[in-house]
């Protein structure tokens, strides 16, 4: 065995302790460290986590709808964010097809971001490029004191005869009022390929607030209530299953409710959610699954990655059948 002096060893550790004090820095110093809001092309809303995990970079990214999932890569070089991403879309057939792999390139433009991304085949032909911009996320305030928080006038958001106040956004709509409901009627063909449907949202738009609901889902049903158009809270068939983010009352791929209170299909169910400075808290059936917890950024389906903007409370509606009724909000006075 080798022996190290006593001196060799001091000089090492001093270069540990160095280098140990200096990681933070370094971590503080990479400009891209931190939560972004996309703008993506042709108006979707996206969203790039970045954050240093043990020396090394960690990245989750969200590109228009569906869940926020992990980069296959992340790294900066020559001054520029590399985020590489790798998709394997389904064919006709419902079997994995061919893997697309897709390139990010982030530089810093002041407070923002400049992103062009480029996707490759498995062949290596490029295809797709597009240019896109990303705006700094501020950070989290504290949790507020929900105790403290004032709430205005209750408002009816249906009036329970027809949609006046709610506009469809899309063709194809199966809303309609009937017997003092909310309906969704979105029946699918066996067989052929899922038909869409028009989601809905009301006219007026709104900041921070109390909603009270009640909803109806089928059995297998998959609906959404967005909070200003941004933040999805998951209405779905999920009775019975282990927690998940994707579950009945869940934020939308975010947050994971902390205890399962759903009831089963058909049945109605009640649903109190609190948006607060940019906190959320959801009540499902008198059982609060979502205590006061922070979004870090809007999820898939959303109309804006701006967090900071009024918006509606929209109603998903191209997945599959839903009812409400009575939705009231109080708005938050301040």
């Amino acid at each position: 065995m080798k022996h190290i002096s006593f001196p060799k060893l001091r000089s090492t550790l001093s270069i540990l302790a160095l280098a140990a004090a200096l990681a933070p820095a370094f971590a503080a110093d990479n400009p891209f460290i931190g939560r972004w809001a996309l703008a993506l092309p042709g108006g979707g809303a996206g969203w790039l986590g970045v954050e240093e995990k043990g020396g090394k970079l960690e990245g989750s990214v969200l590109w228009g709808g569906g869940s926020v999932l992990p980069v296959a890569s992340i790294c900066v070089e020559g001054g520029k964010l590399i985020v590489t991403r790798v998709q394997q879309p389904k064919g006709k057939d419902g079997k994995p097809g061919k893997k697309i792999t897709e390139t990010i390139t982030a530089t810093r433009d002041g407070d923002g971001l400049k992103l062009v991304t480029v996707k490759c085949s498995e062949g290596g032909k490029e295809f797709g490029r597009a240019e896109l911009t990303g705006k700094r996320i501020p950070p989290l305030p504290a949790a507020p004191n929900l105790k403290k928080v004032k709430f205005g006038e209750p408002v009816c958001l249906f009036n329970g005869k027809d949609l006046g106040g709610w506009k469809t956004m899309g063709d194809n709509s199966g809303w309609c009022a009937k017997d003092g409901v909310l309906v969704n009627n979105a029946p699918q063909e066996e067989g052929k390929p899922h038909k869409r449907y028009a989601n809905l949202r009301t006219e007026q738009e709104f900041e921070d607030f109390r909603l009270t609901l009640e909803v109806r889902v089928p059995k297998g049903g998959n609906s959404g209530v967005y909070l200003r158009g941004i933040y999805e809270v998951q209405v779905c068939d999920s009775f019975g299953k282990p927690l998940d983010s994707h579950n009945m009352g869940g934020i939308y791929s975010r947050i994971c409710p902390i205890v399962a209170a759903e009831k089963p299909a058909g049945e109605w169910q009640t649903m109190d959610l609190t948006l607060a400075d940019r906190h959320v808290t959801v009540i499902l059936n008198g059982r609060k699954i979502i205590n006061n917890q922070p979004l870090l950024g809007c999820t898939g389906g959303a109309l804006t990655s701006d967090e900071f903007r009024p918006g509606p409370i929209y109603l998903q509606g191209d997945h599959t059948s839903v009812d409400y009724r009575n939705l009231i909000l109080r708005a938050v006075v301040k």
